[in-house]
């Protein structure tokens, strides 16, 4: 009866999750050079757990990533696969699935992270929205100077990370 009631617990929880959830993101990356490097960047992005496909525009440097229903994503482990690889963000937006989700002070939480809302945050956000990861290591240093120029409290969330974000 007990496992009965985890189950059920589990099940609940994870369609609440598969709802609300980042379901694909444009990634650019600087510093390529060459087809071989943005195949080596690709190889190592698709090492990880969460993204189910990667579509490369070798003319932008872009790689559109989609993400797999239900699972958690991990930003900063997308960062970690570019930098590894040898290269670096240069600016990733991602799509968020607004529907049943609470933004409440200009933040959102999602598989244990917050993410602060750093401009649009008048804005309806219901459906399909893209967001663009504004700290360092994610956006040109000229970008994440402006945003996070605006940010008060930069202490660490009690759990998970805090990412900032522009809409």
């Amino acid at each position: 009866m007990k496992t009965l009631k985890i189950f059920i617990t589990l099940l609940v929880l994870t369609t609440g999750i598969a709802k609300a959830q980042f379901t694909k993101a444009e990634l650019q990356v600087s510093g390529l050079t060459c087809a071989l490097c943005a195949k080596a960047t690709e190889k190592s992005l698709r090492t990880l757990p969460f993204i189910s496909e990667i579509k490369t525009d070798l003319m932008h440097n872009l790689y559109i990533l989609t993400f797999k229903n239900g699972e958690a994503v991990n930003f900063d482990l997308i960062s970690k696969k570019v930098q590894d690889a040898g290269f670096f963000v240069n600016s990733l937006k991602a799509t968020f699935n607004f529907d049943n989700v609470k933004v409440a002070d200009n933040a959102f939480s999602y598989g244990g992270d917050t993410f602060k809302v750093m401009s649009g945050a008048d804005k309806t956000l219901n459906g399909q929205v893209p967001v663009t990861i504004v700290d360092k290591g994610f956006a040109p240093k000229s970008v994440s100077k402006k945003y996070m120029g605006q940010v008060a409290d930069l202490s660490p969330a009690k759990t998970g990370r805090t990412y900032h974000v522009a809409i």
